[in-house]
């Protein structure tokens, strides 16, 4: 019979489908389940199901049009701040082959995440909350919430690199005298960001409070200008092809210039008949005369003008087609310029060359890079908006990710086809007077860029001060990290108001490092953790073939997530190791305290499916070959008896099995109640319950069972036949002596006691009795002296000894000693039977005190014959043992 649920814990909204009775379900059905029909009922709820928050869903729908944001979300996270400030530089310094490289490494990274999380994303409803909500119910809580608190870190570091890019234009290129700090240092213009980011970013926080819809509104304005600006490079990019623009660079020999301080790139000009020096001559030599003293290099060298934007046909692409790396504070040089070699001065006419001002090499270009292609996650943050998330993530993900790459490839190609190399290189356009180089090639302005970029950094920033708190948020009323449950609390409408105020703090910390550069190899990391995952999670669903597994994106392959995994991965130690290290670090801690310290949850995800596998595979396993001694190690069944309230009756007898086990192989503990199940199934169930947290207090780990059958005999007997799985059963039995069995009136006792060792003896197994168990040491004592005595009175094949050694593992017993007593007949060699037993103990690398006792015949017949036999056999054994030590002897 096919029955449904209501709801699940996790939440309670959403519709569960059990092939049970209905009355299994975690919630049972509702009033109006009695005069509603189940399927109607169950139709009803799935029409009217919505993903949000109640607050929430009232707060959309009270605002106009808020479910068009996320459509222009991806868009203004892709293409933003590297796209207008840094892509002419890696161009420049990468060349058009290794630009292009990197371009594609990162589009192909992000493009099979991308089909990984279409399909995670189309297996069932996606919450707020989104690539987190994906990876913790498809890795299990401990992965979902490591990484989804890496890629919140991402978002909120990602709000930082695009406030610093606001910035950035509008400190360089909008309204450079409005500096804080006017020193012309690198400190100086660092306190400048560091300034008005702050101030940036609290306006920004002021207005994500104030309300999302102001921030979706702005989206469209902001992504207007991104497309604007678009369109107005492509239209500079053709329009070279007809009139070049006519912005020039000035190279003094090989070397690029400022150009700030001058209008004429010469030395000298001719003014009414007279040859007047420039004010180029003025910056490189001491006074105005033509016999002043000048700078070496300045007087060796001719000065050259050229176009910075040759054009399409000029053949510049030839030029920049390769690699043009270089230290830090190194002067951008045109190749293939005739130059008079000569020494930089180290004074202030050194401000007067173009630097650039870091060290470039592909693997920092890569991590500068990667950022510009992070947005594909923009709009799984805000799936808690879209109105259908299982179709608009995907197609408008996939859809993203092809037209920014076919942008980014297309400016790669158009930037080294049109643009002089030592202005591509020129990464803040000081030679061409404070201008974007990006926007010099644009028309029909270079304002143009200047705007477009500006507010695409403002409105990217917003995105992800908006998107960050809402995945905090997600996080935190999940519950798996206790300490960050305050955060999961928000306004009346639902807006994560301490969240937010986290994000802003953390934010401030990117902001303080005041170098875009520095930031965006950070935020790479922990993108590139989150990719690595998500795609680990769509190829473990693919490969275990679990029936809940029905995308409805169809476009996917296990060996495409591996891909993209791989590269992920790979990706994240290209861009900076040690960051890498970090970054797995911090995830590895995280995943640690969500094991030992966060909640408890069970979302059917794929590590426990990998578990179940890998447990099926062990098991069968085991069955094709026998156990060999050398992997032998004692698996107990453990028979507790549960007292009238069913409560442990002996829970020393738990504590000597931890002790025992430290923790290692099998432990089945076990209980029979009388009766019948169908009367005592509520009883067995707190009973099992009951084991649990014994074994728990206990601090044991293994299986608790409790068997209902008509007789103690019965259930034991079952048990000590059953228990267990394929080659993981039990070798040994563990119970306690029976209390006052000789007194009792009632022989059951007695009979019980003698089946159950007959019943081990019969399935050969080991059978360890544990008398006057209740005065065993607990768990929290420590014995600082004493010894542990066997009587090695027959041949077991050495469990006698081995247990003692198990139990000086633990902490409890590691200070006692192990004492071996063995008995002699009396026409026994008593001396020579001792050495044989040291060398014995010797072979088994066991530490003992050896001592024989010597016994008349008279008391040894107190034995049965059967154990007299197995002291023939004992001493038997001893003996081989001594012919094969002498004749190796002889032999040597």
């Amino acid at each position: 019979v096919l029955g449904y649920c209501e709801g699940t814990v996790e939440d309670p909204q959403a519709p569960r489908l059990l092939v049970e009775d209905p009355s299994l379900c975690e919630r049972p059905p509702s009033e109006e389940m009695d005069s509603t029909p189940m399927v109607a009922s169950l139709l009803n709820k799935l029409a009217n199901y919505t993903n949000l928050t109640q607050g929430v869903r009232e707060h959309e729908e009270a605002e106009d049009g808020n479910r068009r944001a996320p459509v222009v979300v991806q868009s203004l996270n892709i293409l933003g701040v590297i796209l207008f400030l840094r892509l002419t530089w890696i161009v420049g310094a990468a060349g058009i082959l290794g630009s292009f490289a990197i371009v594609s490494m990162c589009c192909i990274c992000t493009l099979l995440t991308a089909i990984s999380m279409s399909a995670i994303a189309t297996n069932g409803v996606v919450p707020a909350g989104g690539s987190y909500y994906m990876i913790s119910r498809s890795l299990g809580p401990e992965f979902g919430g490591a990484v989804g608190l890496c890629f919140y870190l991402g978002t909120t570091f990602a709000g930082s690199l695009y406030i610093l890019g606001t910035i950035e234009i509008l400190l360089i290129y909008i309204v450079p005298t409005a500096t804080v700090f006017k020193d012309n240092t690198e400190d100086a213009k660092n306190n400048n960001m560091r300034v008005y980011g702050t101030c940036c970013l609290l306006l920004m926080a002021l207005v994500v409070f104030v309300g999302v819809k102001y921030v979706n509104k702005l989206a469209l304005v902001f992504l207007s200008c991104v497309i604007l600006s678009i369109m107005a490079t492509y239209a500079g990019a053709i329009k070279t092809l007809i009139e070049p623009p006519e912005f020039s660079v000035c190279l003094l020999g090989n070397r690029s210039l400022k150009n700030e301080m001058f209008e004429k790139c010469a030395k000298v000009e001719i003014i009414k008949n007279r040859t007047v020096p420039t004010k180029l001559w003025d910056i490189f030599c001491d006074s105005h005369y033509p016999n002043a003293t000048c700078d070496e290099y300045f007087t060796l060298n001719n000065l050259t003008e050229i176009q910075a934007i040759p054009g399409l046909l000029s053949g510049v692409i030839k030029e920049n087609l390769w690699s043009n790396y270089g230290p830090a504070r190194q002067v951008i040089e045109k190749q293939n310029q005739p130059s008079v070699p000569a020494p930089t001065p180290k004074t202030d006419k050194e401000q007067n060359y173009v630097f650039s001002d870091i060290a470039t090499f592909f693997t920092l270009l890569v991590g500068i890079y990667f950022p510009s292609v992070t947005g594909i996650m923009a709009g799984s943050n805000r799936s808690g908006d879209l109105r259908d998330a299982q179709r608009s993530i995907p197609v408008g993900t996939i859809l993203a990710i092809l037209t920014s790459s076919f942008i980014y490839i297309s400016f790669v190609v158009l930037f080294g086809a049109c643009i002089e190399g030592v202005v591509l290189r020129d990464k803040f356009g000081e030679s061409i007077k404070r201008t974007p180089v990006i926007g010099v090639l644009a028309w029909p302005s270079p304002w143009v860029i200047v705007i477009g970029s500006f507010f695409s950094c403002c409105g990217a920033g917003l995105q992800s001060l908006t998107g960050a708190p809402r995945l905090l948020q997600a996080i935190a009323r999940d519950g798996i990290i206790p300490f960050l449950q305050v955060f999961g609390h928000g306004k009346a409408n639902g807006e994560p108001t301490w969240a937010l105020l986290l994000t802003v703090g953390i934010c401030e910390i990117g902001i303080l490092i005041a170098s875009l550069d520095d930031v965006a190899p950070i935020l790479s990391m922990f993108f590139l953790m989150c990719y690595l995952f998500v795609n680990l999670a769509c190829a473990v669903q693919t490969l275990l073939c679990t029936p809940n597994w029905r995308p409805r994106f169809k476009f996917y392959h296990w060996t495409l997530s591996f891909l993209g995994m791989s590269l992920s991965l790979s990706l994240m130690f290209i861009c900076s190791w040690y960051y890498a290290l970090v970054a797995v670090v911090i995830a590895g801690c995280i995943y640690k305290y969500i094991e030992y310290r966060g909640a408890v949850k069970e979302w059917g995800d794929g590590i426990r499916g990998l578990s179940l596998n890998a447990a099926r595979f062990a098991l069968i396993h085991l069955e094709e070959a026998p156990l060999h001694t050398k992997n032998w190690r004692p698996q107990l069944l453990v028979l507790c008896k549960l007292d009238s309230d069913l409560a442990v009756k002996h829970p020393r007898l738990l504590s000597f099995t931890s002790q025992l086990k430290a923790g290692k192989g099998l432990t089945i503990v076990c209980s029979v109640l009388e009766g019948t199940y169908m009367t005592h199934k509520e009883d067995a169930k707190t009973g099992e319950q009951n084991l649990k947290k014994a074994m728990t207090a206990e601090k044991m780990k293994g299986f608790s069972h409790v068997v209902v059958s008509s007789s103690l005999r019965d259930g034991f007997s079952i048990m000590i036949q059953s228990a267990g799985l394929g080659g993981m059963k039990h070798n040994a039995v563990l119970m306690a002596w029976p209390a006052g069995w000789k007194q009792a009136q009632d022989s059951s006792a007695r009979k019980n006691f003698i089946e159950t060792v007959r019943e081990t003896t019969s399935a050969h197994q080991a059978l360890l009795v544990a008398k006057n168990i209740d005065r065993f040491p607990d768990n929290q004592e420590r014995l600082k002296e004493g010894t542990i005595d066997v009587w090695w009175i027959v041949h077991d094949g050495g469990l006698l000894m081995l247990l003692p050694f198990l139990l000086m593992q633990h902490k409890v017993w590691r200070k006692c000693r192990m004492r071996i007593f063995t008995v002699a007949q009396m026409d026994d060699n008593s001396i020579q039977m001792k050495k044989d037993l040291e060398t014995f103990l010797y072979h088994l690398r066991l530490d003992a005190v050896v001592e024989v006792v010597e016994m008349h015949d008279s008391d040894i017949s107190a034995f049965t014959y059967e154990k007299t036999l197995m002291m023939e056999q004992r001493s038997q054994m001893l003996k081989q043992m001594q012919l094969s030590r002498t004749e190796r002897e002889r032999e040597v």
